[in-house]
């Protein structure tokens, strides 16, 4: 597992789809979703890090572009 799709994709496999429309907000609702599900114990420990690792990436880049916008716009 590398990038957000392929976290996409685990969660896919257990009937999850996240669109909101907010990217930040699609984002909160997949890491929660993904902590229900290794709390439930279906997720291996390394891939629910894994998972976690992308997701916190990607919110991190989201908050970056987002204070770049506003100090641009």
């Amino acid at each position: 597992m590398r990038t957000l799709y392929d976290v996409q994709q685990l969660l896919k496999k257990f009937g999850i789809i996240v669109y909101i429309g907010d990217r930040l907000a699609d984002l909160e609702l997949m890491e929660l979703e993904l902590r229900q599900l290794y709390q439930a114990r279906v997720l291996e420990n390394s891939e629910y890090e894994t998972a976690l690792l992308i997701i916190r990436q990607e919110k991190r880049l989201e908050k970056e572009k987002k204070m770049e916008g506003e100090r641009n716009g």
